[in-house]
């Protein structure tokens, strides 16, 4: 019975990857496409690993359609006035260019004794470091990872509505860390920054809403569900936080 679930497993990974290898990139940032590349964390519904599976499988509508999921984690980076740090990413990016979001929101990776750790939930606090280092250009000796103060998960999906190829089906580890940091953004990332207060974020969503400007989904849900109690209470966030093996659905 074991063998024949692997055996399974096998086959329904290799289908994966040739519906994957199937799709070409068409117009589509170099950059971008290698780093589609690479290996993010496939899990089931409870959160728990199932295998290693590339950026590029991991977002394809026709897998997401088939209950495909991947973890992922959303920065919420406050500056010591309370204002949250929001990024607008790049036009360059596969998926959701030119959309306004939270700080940073991104994978951790299938690397074994670092991203892929959950104990006190290292792996996705080393990949927020790496991101925030990555896409922001914080320096890495400016933010530990224990700075970072994990909150809760969500799980949504979301299809991109400027290419129906592509959509997002993830289990998102959300993180807090209030510090004040240095920003060299990555061009090929983010095209801007700003820090916001409680009013400001408002106005972004009104705008939002009147189809001026354009949003993340996944920041929208955290923003509406989560945000306000967190925000109210960065100098005391541990009492908010959730046990790790809850998990806020939103589809």
């Amino acid at each position: 019975m074991f063998r024949l679930c692997r055996q399974l497993l096998c086959n329904t990974k290799r289908m994966s990857e040739v519906n994957a290898n199937a799709v070409e990139f068409k117009g589509h940032n170099d950059v971008q496409i290698q780093y589609m590349n690479e290996e993010c964390i496939i899990v089931d519904v409870n959160d728990k690993p199932l295998r290693p599976g590339t950026k590029k499988e991991c977002h394809l509508m026709s897998n997401i359609s088939q209950g495909l999921l991947h973890r992922a984690f959303s920065v919420f980076l406050f500056n010591s006035e309370g204002k949250l740090l929001l990024q607008q990413r790049a036009m360059e990016k596969i998926t959701f260019p030119g959309y306004w979001t939270n700080t940073v929101c991104s994978h951790p990776l299938w690397l074994e004794g670092t991203e892929l750790v959950e104990t006190d939930q290292k792996g996705v606090r080393i990949a927020a470091r790496r991101k925030l280092n990555h896409e922001l250009g914080v320096p890495l000796d400016q933010v530990d990872i224990d700075d970072f103060q994990y909150m809760t998960k969500i799980l949504y999906l979301s299809p991109s509505e400027e290419d129906p190829v592509w959509g997002e089906h993830e289990m998102d580890h959300i993180l807090v860390i209030q510090k004040n940091v240095d920003l060299k953004p990555e061009p090929n990332e983010v095209m801007d920054t700003k820090y916001v207060t409680k009013e400001e974020l408002q106005e972004i969503f009104k705008q939002a809403d009147e189809k001026k400007i354009k949003v993340t989904p996944w920041f929208k849900l955290i923003a509406e569900n989560h945000l306000e109690p967190w925000w109210n209470n960065l100098n005391n966030l541990k009492p908010l936080v959730d046990p790790y093996n809850k998990i806020h659905k939103y589809y």
